[in-house]
């Protein structure tokens, strides 16, 4: 009978920071939602849940995602890397590490999302990918302040971190 509860129920399996996870969930369901609320995994954080601030961040497939915008059943099977996720236990990755040089963070709440993004931005230089202030659209942009502020700029910093965040995304740039 329809409208009872479950009927939008679906099964789903996400990679998350290298392990399978098996969950049910309304279909309706965010993959923010499904990994904080359903995974226990509170790396992401739910900031504006509009898409608008970047807390939410995570590397969906390789490339940098907004999760509180993805709905958790159309990425059945993915892999799902949060910040927790970026580097063997113990160990930092080098943007993590960039972060806690440069002191690119305050209160910390944006942080996972900036590492993720920065890591996404990081991968797009690698692969050439130009922005909207690349000036040279047939060669490699460079790691310009101006380029990673364009590339950064869907993660939003209440506190005000950004002067230290630039610089920490170029230091990590050089150690890849």
């Amino acid at each position: 009978m329809a409208g009872q509860p479950g009927d939008m129920d679906a099964e789903i399996t996400l990679q998350v920071d290298g392990e399978a996870r098996r969950l049910t969930v309304d279909t309706r369901t965010s993959l923010l939602d499904a990994l904080r609320e359903r995974l226990g995994n509170t790396s992401p954080k739910k900031g504006c849940d509009h898409g608008q601030c970047g807390a939410c961040t995570v590397l969906l497939d390789g490339e940098r995602a907004l999760s509180c915008l993805a709905l958790a059943v159309a990425h059945d099977g993915a892999a799902v890397t949060t910040a927790d996720g970026l580097a063997p236990a113990g160990e930092l990755h080098p943007v993590q590490q960039a972060f806690l040089d440069t002191d690119a963070f305050q209160c910390g709440y944006c942080t996972p999302g900036q590492v993720c993004s920065a890591v996404g931005v990081l991968d797009e230089f690698e692969r050439g990918w130009p922005s909207h202030v690349t000036e040279d659209l047939t060669g490699r942009p460079e790691m310009t302040s101006d380029e990673v502020a364009e590339r950064m700029s869907g993660n939003l910093c209440r506190c005000a971190a950004y002067v230290n965040i630039t610089p920490a995304v170029q230091q990590a740039g050089g150690a890849r």
